[in-house]
């Protein structure tokens, strides 16, 4: 990290340095380990919670790929300030909500959500688009992602544990009511860093043409055809999106998973920090790993170390099961190494930020997929079977692999049929 902070290497570019501290400012936020019981905590019923997220959801599924098209016509810098702006603007809502107001305070969790999508959206694809045009050579891309993620894993661990420890009001001594605003209010200071990061970023191959509505379809249009007519773009989005959508899915549903193994739900927290440790480490094995082997290797042995961690949740060990669990979260680092480095590599500039999002949406959809069938196994099992919630989640849970397996294996074969490149990006 040392040339990050001494602006050496790649990071002697300032567009380079200015994206590793944008990006996890963006994106370590204090929020994150207690951000449900802060919403119901506010006075939001569990229902209005689950609405929130399919609005938050729906939003970026719908902004994502035009505002990737918009970072490539109009100019990646100015969809980075939109994305910082949106940032204080959603917090700065949130901050103010007012506590058990009913549906007025459900109103404004809706506008911080479209917010905070729309923020997402603008960010997605625009910051990794800017500073790869930045690179003076291509091969640096390893180093600067290497470096970032190791920055982004350590900020979350302050972020983890920092913004549990401040909520818990008894803890640290303070009136409930300031408590439960304080991780708002340390996110709404994160958000003003990063919109004041954002200005500083200069333009690099872009912003210099028309906006509209054609041309942003058009735009899109071109960038959706050349990820799904280039072979090596469509192989590295779908082998990507059948890990991700596994990884993600049991990022959604592992403090019921904790909860099955008995780990107190205090400990959540320290979990969470314990993989964000963790993933300071893994960037150092992934830049290896993409230089040593080729990306069907890669893609083969991830996928090989999300089937054992997940046949290894599937035992379901008492308290030892929180171990395969921090092992899912680590595959989901390098599992965004690895898409980086291949996709900025195959992509053109003048289409990157698009194609990038292209990825993205293609990844929801993904993970929204794993979550349908995995919440359709459990369903099952309980209507079916007569299973209890725990019994259902167990059984899913040892047969999730096996599912997982199958689909992987067939997209092995089908690339090395189509002969999966051996070299991207060198």
């Amino acid at each position: 990290m040392s040339s990050l902070l001494r602006a050496t290497g790649p990071f002697a570019q300032p567009n380079i340095r200015l994206y590793a501290w944008f990006t996890t400012l963006f994106n370590a936020r204090f929020y994150y380990p207690i951000l449900a019981i802060l919403f119901l905590d506010l006075g939001l019923t569990l229902s209005q919670f689950v609405t929130l997220n399919a609005i938050w959801a729906v939003t970026i599924f719908l902004a994502e790929v035009p505002s990737g098209a918009l970072a490539d016509l109009i100019g990646r810098r100015k969809l980075l300030i939109t994305a910082g702006g949106l940032m204080v603007l959603e917090m700065l809502v949130l901050l103010v909500a007012p506590k058990d107001a009913g549906l007025w305070l459900f109103g404004f969790c809706v506008v911080n959500r479209v917010l905070s999508g729309l923020a997402e959206a603008a960010a997605s694809g625009a910051d990794e688009a800017l500073a790869f045009d930045s690179l003076e050579r291509e091969e640096d891309w390893d180093e600067v992602l290497e470096i970032t993620f190791k920055l982004r894993s350590s900020a979350m661990v302050v972020a983890m544990v920092l913004g549990a420890l401040v909520y818990d009001a008894g803890a640290i001594g303070l009136n409930v009511e300031l408590a439960h605003r304080l991780p708002i209010v340390f996110c709404f200071f994160q958000a003003i860093a990063a919109f004041l990061i954002s200005l500083r970023f200069q333009e690099f191959n872009g912003g210099d043409k028309a906006a509209g509505f054609k041309a942003i379809f058009k735009q899109t249009w071109k960038a959706t055809k050349w990820v799904f007519t280039t072979k090596a773009a469509i192989l590295i989005v779908v082998g990507g999106l059948l890990i991700d959508g596994v990884i993600r899915n049991f990022a959604t549903i592992n403090s019921e998973y904790y909860r099955l193994i008995e780990i107190p739900t205090y400990t959540f927290g320290f979990i969470a920090a314990g993989a964000a440790i963790l993933g300071i480490y893994v960037p150092r094995l992934s830049r290896y790993l993409v230089g040593a082997y080729t990306p069907f290797t890669n893609f083969a042995m991830i996928a090989g170390w999300c089937f054992l961690c997940l046949y290894a949740l599937g035992k379901t060990w008492v308290y030892w099961g929180v171990v395969p669990g921090i092992g899912v979260m680590a595959g989901m680092s390098h599992l965004g190494f690895l898409m980086s480095r291949y996709l900025n590599g195959l992509a053109t500039s003048n289409q990157r930020a698009t194609v990038l999002s292209v990825k993205g949406l293609l990844f929801n959809i993904g993970y929204g997929t794993a979550s349908l069938i995995f919440a359709g196994m459990v369903s099952l099992q309980k209507k079916e079977f007569g299973k209890i919630d725990d019994e259902a989640l167990k059984w899913t849970l040892e047969s999730q692999p096996w599912v997982f397996l199958a689909a992987f294996l067939i997209f092995l074969v089908v690339a090395k049929i189509l002969r999966f490149p051996k070299e991207i990006g060198k």
